[in-house]
């Protein structure tokens, strides 16, 4: 696989509507270099303060909304406050380790069946499953 750098970074923003700034540049690196992967905004924070890439919170929420609106990532819902972010967008599932607050794939897919009747003029776009998981108790 090729290296995902600051001029790929910058390709891809351009190429999904995206004004490529310092702070979406950098994230961006942080967030597709190392391939497929799920990611917090604190866990992003911590990577970028790692580096000393100096960024709020709240930009980092703001750009990781940008970028899932943008189709470069896929928001992974876990909680009702709690969100992890995938770099892989395809349509898959999800493990969900609840001790851990660790989100994979689940390896070989999963099918869903028996989806319901859609309300007239909608479809469906997406179906997420979230299989939550914990150590069995003895």
């Amino acid at each position: 696989m090729p290296s995902f750098d600051r001029r790929s970074a910058r390709d891809m923003l351009v190429d999904a509507g995206l004004r490529p700034t310092r702070q979406r540049l950098s994230l961006a690196e942080l967030l597709f270099a190392k391939g497929d992967r799920h990611v917090s905004a604190e866990l992003l924070q911590q990577e970028a303060e790692k580096v000393n890439v100096s960024v709020s919170l709240a930009t980092i929420y703001n750009t990781l909304h940008q970028f899932t609106q943008a189709g470069l990532l896929r928001e992974v819902a876990v909680e009702g406050n709690k969100a992890y972010f995938d770099t892989n967008t395809s349509d898959h599932h999800h493990f969900f380790f609840e001790e851990d607050n660790r989100v994979v794939d689940i390896p070989g897919g999963m099918s869903v069946d028996a989806l319901p009747e859609v309300p007239e003029g909608m479809e469906i776009t997406r179906v997420d499953v979230v299989v939550r998981l914990r150590r069995k108790k003895n």
